[in-house]
Parts: structure tokens; sequence; C-alpha cells
């Protein structure tokens, strides 16, 4: 069983990730937080060993509780909206396992999870592509998942949704 803690200060998406994340059989949502101070305790308190985060929350950034947390063997996964300059490089200091979109569909972050258990670091190519080195040479992830560009939030709810109504066997 996968055990993790989420950290998102928008209380629906928080809830919709919970709720489909809670779905899969070896997954397991241990705790929810809504900042980046929050998630730190968490992880203390519940060794968890995944800790997703938004990038931006009140508090404490997602990037800054993955930096604490960086001598912590829980993987940090990083969820964003936005592409933002500098941000890949500060998540590739703070040794996330991952660094995903909220856009990705639901079944995309689990299958990262447990790729992620699995050892590999997981990133997303449309947050990749501006992080540069000193040379000018585009950063090369080792692993990453297909772009999508479905809208978080009703792409979450339409599959709870979907999933409620579906009889059980």
């Amino acid at each position: 069983m996968i055990r993790i803690v989420i950290a998102e200060n928008q209380e629906m998406l928080l809830e919709a990730i919970s709720s489909l994340l809670d779905l899969e059989e070896d997954i397991e949502i241990v705790g929810q937080a809504s900042n980046g101070e929050e998630a730190i305790a968490l992880v203390h308190q519940l060794h968890p060993d995944v800790c997703i985060m938004d990038m931006e929350m009140p508090v404490m950034s997602g990037l800054e509780a993955a930096e604490a947390l960086k001598a912590i063997e829980c993987k940090v996964i990083i969820l964003t909206t936005f592409r933002r300059e500098g941000h890949f490089q500060l998540a590739r200091k703070a040794k996330v396992s991952g660094y995903l979109l909220k856009d990705d569909p639901s079944d995309e972050l689990a299958c990262s999870i447990r790729r992620i258990m699995d050892g590999m670091s997981i990133y997303s190519p449309e947050l990749t592509d501006a992080a540069c080195h000193a040379d000018g040479q585009a950063e090369s992830a080792p692993a990453v998942l297909p772009p999508t560009a479905i809208g978080a939030v009703r792409n979450y709810l339409s599959t709870i949704k979907d999933k409620m109504k579906a009889p059980t066997g």
C-alpha cells in the first residue's frame, strides 16, 4: 500500500485528488494539508511514502516544503497549473521525484506515483522545456508523461461522477 499525504490549498481540488486516488487499490490517502507547513508536519507525523504538493500555497509553498523534506525518506511530487521560469530548476534542486501538471488525467497521476515508487523521476514535458543549463543545453528528464490539455478540476470531478455512477459488482 502506497501511503500519501496531499497538500493543496484549494479545498475542492484537494478533495477531488484525494477521492480519485483513494479509488486505487494500492493507494491510501493518510493525510491532507492546506499549506506546505502543514504538509511537513503531517509527513513527520504519519511517515507517508509520497507527499503530493501544490506549487503555490499560503504560509509555505510546495517548493519550500519540498526543500525542507529533501532529507526525509518521503518522495515529493509537485503539482502545478502554470509553468514558471526557474521553477523546474528549483524543483530539481529540492530533489522532487515528480513535477506534474494538474491538467494531467487522474490515471496518469496514479501511474506516475507507482513509477516514482519504483525509483523513477517523472517530469511533465510542458514544465521542463524551458529549463536550460548554463551552457544553453536543455535539461533532460529521466522520464516524462505525455502532454494533455484537459482542465484538471473538470476532469477530476467528471471522473469521480462517472465512477460513482458505475454499478458495483
